[in-house]
């Protein structure tokens, strides 16, 4: 079933709303997902962004996919490939670092809402131009911060954004007091190292810090 890009927009928007951060997790064993996603989803935070940079990712939202109330995205979707995996995996809805018209086809053609990267102006009218008014600002601090985002939305004030890449829990109030940033994308939540050790109560609590923050 096709998805126009004004439809896909307001799925992502929909997501970003359910909390002021979502999870930007890269997993390396797929045996993780499950009492992961309960971590998460028990500390406020019902949905997240899979990145596919591990063989482990897709066979993880595959079982992330099946836990009851919890939204799961694929992120770092680069090809037409990468986006029909994605979804025939179980995935919810897609995250890119930028887009090429041959990823924005295949994601309208099969169905899967996009959260397409920007970052800068160009990128994100030309997004807006297409009918995406909800982007993934990325590199976030590479590219000016919490300052940049904040002048691009001056002049593009129908533009929402999810800011992903460098966000701490020490800069990401700033994005998230903007009036054009949703959520913010992190990886803090989840760090590889309480993931490897199963320590899944440190993670809900990281978790339910962050499902409280003002947004």
């Amino acid at each position: 079933m096709q998805i126009s890009p004004e439809e896909a927009s307001l799925r992502s928007r929909e997501i970003c709303t359910l909390a002021p951060v979502m999870p930007v997790l890269v997993i390396r064993e797929a045996a993780a997902a499950g009492p992961l996603a309960e971590a998460l989803i028990s500390g406020g935070l019902p949905a997240l962004e899979v990145t596919l940079r591990t063989p482990a990712a897709l066979e993880a939202i595959r079982d992330m996919a099946q836990v009851p109330g919890f939204v799961v995205g694929a992120g770092t979707l680069i090809t037409p490939d990468d986006a029909v995996a994605a979804k025939e995996a179980g995935a919810e809805f897609g995250v890119s670092p930028g887009a090429t018209d041959a990823l924005l086809d295949a994601c309208e053609e099969i169905g899967l809402p996009l959260l397409p990267g920007a970052a800068t102006a160009s990128e994100a009218m030309r997004l807006l131009a297409r009918g995406y008014r909800m982007q993934k600002f990325f590199p976030a601090e590479a590219s000016g911060g919490s300052p940049a985002l904040k002048a691009i939305g001056a002049p593009l004030p129908q533009i929402s954004f999810c800011p992903t890449g460098g966000i701490t829990p020490g800069n990401v109030q700033g994005y998230l007091d903007l009036p054009n940033v949703v959520c913010a994308g992190g990886s803090w939540i989840a760090p590889q190292e309480l993931v490897s050790a199963g320590d899944w109560s440190a993670i809900r609590t990281l978790a339910r810090a962050a499902a409280q923050l003002p947004a």
